[in-house]
């Protein structure tokens, strides 16, 4: 008997109202878990796309966009409040869904909450400015919203990403379209219902789950979008980014990464260690910003390794509800490509340092993988340079800064490296020299960091969201000027 889940529906949500998909259609949404069916969720089409663009555009005409920036901010606070009132609900939600433990669908329920009060509070505080000009001027800026942003967010971090992303866009009033992925959006789901609960005109946000060659693809190409925010692979990525270029309209793009952290002779390793391993395996290491690289000076190499060796053989892997230290994979897929590259570590002799291990337990139809620590890896090898997105870290010895600094920009990505040092120089020298988005200097992740702006370059992306920084990118600058002698 399939469990009944708060929040879950297999309907779309436009224009204030939950309905079936144009077409009637619904599509299976596996448990990561056991393989099992967890629920039904719509399959939405153009025409729910289509219908999903004019209600935001009814909205903005209407009374969402009649609204001051401060009725805005309350309201998106309000709704923070009413998470928190939901975080179990929805903590259950992200785990079943994703395969998360428990634990960690609850920090990202809490995240949630706090980026809804942060752009709640933040709302009415992006400020213009008068610029000096000619004699008999008066110069000035202001912030409007886009109109229309459509959102695409991936199954790895659904509450936190909707947080980050349509959080900020309603904060600057825009109107949204969301569109979950198809393996894991309970939570956006359920996010509609609290934006309900919450007071929010109808229209403000719409949630249009389906498959991504469908309702995503009618997303992108609309010509009612006037921003697009993506965030999941560099190939998607770029197919988002063309789409956007051919209705003019700019886009936000997070996409993979590769990211070390770097570790020198002087640092402290007592603090490093349960960072370089935590960043590296957290939610079975299916995420953007996971350091999966770990750069050790030679000097201890040997240490490093056996250290976070230590902890990796004392790692559990089981199914979400559980809340062991790794949950599963995603799905099937998800698990052929990570087993590939454990496969092509294994063929290329490169030496597994250590393994967590899979509970006897855990459910046969589950995707789970033993996480895996592999040491002394070329820097050009495979496993050190393209994205895994599973609980796999490789670690490279360097020789001094030089080093460490080729091998930390050598690859395609740029979205977040960890510096380990006691050297204050060395410090900012490494956090200037890095090619990516965020540097963190003696610690990995500064415990979420809603207000710290976040993405990257290269094929990391670009834009950012987080911070005021996604308030500016979620709104267009426009220039004022008023001859008055």
């Amino acid at each position: 008997m399939r469990e009944t889940l708060p929040f879950a529906t297999n309907e779309v949500f436009i224009g204030g109202r939950w309905r079936a998909a144009s077409g009637g259609q619904t599509l299976p949404l596996a448990n990561p878990s056991d393989g099992s069916t967890l629920a039904e969720i719509a399959r939405g089409s153009a025409d729910d796309v289509d219908a999903a663009v004019a209600a935001a555009q009814a909205a903005l005409a209407g009374d969402w966009g009649r609204l001051t920036a401060a009725e805005r901010g309350r309201l998106l606070a309000t709704m923070g409040r009413k998470v928190l009132e939901h975080v179990e609900e929805l903590a259950r939600l992200e785990a079943l869904d994703v395969g998360k433990p428990l634990k960690q669908g609850r920090a990202d329920a809490v995240a949630l909450a706090r980026y809804l009060e942060f752009y709640g509070g933040a709302a009415d505080k992006v400020m213009g400015e008068t610029i000096p000009y000619l004699n008999g001027y008066t110069a000035l800026t202001w912030r409007e919203p886009h109109g229309v942003t459509g959102h695409i967010v991936p199954w790895n971090y659904p509450m936190q990403i909707i947080g980050r992303s349509v959080g900020a866009a309603l904060a600057m009033g825009n109107a949204c379209v969301l569109k979950p992925a198809e393996e894991a959006c309970l939570t956006a789901l359920a996010f509609a219902r609290i934006a309900e609960e919450a007071g929010f005109p109808a229209g403000a946000l719409n949630v249009v789950p389906g498959l991504g060659e469908e309702a995503g693809a009618a997303l992108t190409a609309h010509a009612g979008v006037q921003h697009l925010s993506f965030t999941g692979s560099v190939a998607t990525g770029r197919l988002v980014q063309a789409a956007a270029a051919r209705n003019t309209i700019p886009v936000t793009l997070e996409l993979g990464g590769k990211s070390p952290q770097i570790v020198f002779a002087d640092a402290d390793l007592d603090a490093a260690l349960p960072f370089l391993v935590n960043a590296g395996i957290q939610n079975a290491g299916q995420t953007c910003s996971a350091a999966s690289r770990i750069l050790v000076e030679r000097a201890v190499f040997d240490e490093v390794v056996a250290r976070m060796a230590q902890r990796y053989r004392a790692l559990r892997v089981g199914p979400a509800l559980a809340d062991l230290d790794v949950g599963p994979l995603i799905s099937a897929r998800q698990h052929e490509i990570v087993s590939h590259y454990l496969a092509l570590a294994r063929d290329s002799g490169l030496q597994v340092a250590a393994q967590g291990e899979i509970v006897h337990d855990a459910p046969a139809g589950g995707w789970y993988v033993r996480p895996t620590l592999v040491a002394g890896v070329p820097d050009r090898h495979a496993l050190a340079q393209e994205e895994i997105f599973g609980p796999v870290q490789v670690v490279i010895a360097f020789d001094g800064e030089a080093e460490a600094l080729r091998i930390a920009n050598g690859t395609a990505y740029g979205l977040v490296a960890g510096v380990w040092t006691r050297d204050g120089s060395r410090q900012l020298r490494m956090a200037r020299a890095l090619k990516c988005g965020q540097v963190f200097v003696n610690n990995y992740g500064a415990g979420g960091g809603v207000e710290l702006p976040f993405g990257g370059v290269g094929a990391s992306g670009h834009g950012r969201e987080k911070g005021f920084e996604a308030l500016y990118g979620f709104s267009a600058l426009k220039t004022v000027a008023i001859l008055h002698g």
